[in-house]
């Protein structure tokens, strides 16, 4: 049975949340904010688009990296509040920072702990000690769209 709903932007000040999800693995890749633009950008392409916070602009997933995200089926959660996109990842890397999901860290006893493999490299980052390297280097993370 359809079903004439639409998400609600309205509770987040005009943005949605969007949990992404590898359709082949079921492994949750990011978590992104969506406005009215990025979502119908989104349905009319098939590939994610988000609204970045932090520039206040929309951002095709993967446009400059080649790592776009192929929408296959999305789910709206019982508020019609949050959306979950089930993806196609191209290219291995979800994460800015070269990993499969941008939930590579695990919290342990002693700490945040690494705990994903890095998937690919960005701005002649070869390996995980030189991007860490380079990172403290730096002194502080890039921004996700300026790797996209």
């Amino acid at each position: 049975m359809k079903q004439k709903i639409t998400p609600n932007f309205d509770k987040l000040g005009g943005l949605l949340p969007a949990i992404v999800q590898d359709i082949a693995t079921g492994a949750v890749l990011m978590l992104a904010f969506m406005n009215k633009e990025a979502w119908d950008l989104t349905l009319s392409t098939r590939e994610a688009h988000y609204f970045s916070r932090s520039r206040q602009t929309i951002w095709h997933k993967g446009a400059t990296s080649g790592h776009v995200q192929r929408v296959k089926e999305i789910f709206l959660d019982c508020d019609a509040d949050t959306v979950l996109l089930r993806v196609e990842q191209v290219g291995g890397a979800a994460c800015h920072e070269g990993y499969a999901s941008c939930f590579f860290r695990r919290f342990e006893e002693e700490g945040w702990q690494v705990v994903g493999r890095l998937q690919a490299t960005f701005h002649g980052v070869d390996t995980e000690d030189d991007f860490w390297e380079r990172l403290d280097c730096a002194g502080s993370e890039a921004d996700e769209e300026t790797r996209s």
